[in-house]
């Protein structure tokens, strides 16, 4: 099980925003790994001055990862559908976002 966050896009305008990713092993879907990792990430994102976090779940179909970040007071913002071909199989992309800290009340101290 993996959880890491990278910078959601490469230019300075958007240093305050990441991108969590969460892997969890198909034997522990369901019990609680995810539950415990989003959490912490995005309390260490929050801690770094980090304002915004999105998650780009791979297809609409992912319904636990889904919920995982919905309970992490994700919100749902956007589809992109059939962005991906994967497994003889079109996929959608859900966009998924949370402010972090005080998210985009007030500017960042830098």
């Amino acid at each position: 099980m993996v959880a890491s966050w990278g910078n959601w896009r490469p230019r300075l305008a958007y240093k305050f925003s990441v991108e969590d990713s969460i892997y969890i092993d198909k034997d522990a879907v369901g019990k609680g790994a995810g539950k415990a990792l989003l959490p912490a990430l995005i309390e260490q994102c929050t801690a770094l001055g980090k304002r915004q976090m999105v998650a780009v779940i791979g297809d609409s179909a992912q319904t636990p990862s889904i919920k995982l970040h919905a309970s992490c007071g994700f919100e749902m913002v956007g589809t992109l559908k059939n962005i991906g071909f994967k497994f003889g199989r079109w996929l959608d992309s859900v966009l998924m976002q949370r402010e972090l800290g005080t998210g985009g009340v007030e500017p960042p101290l830098a």
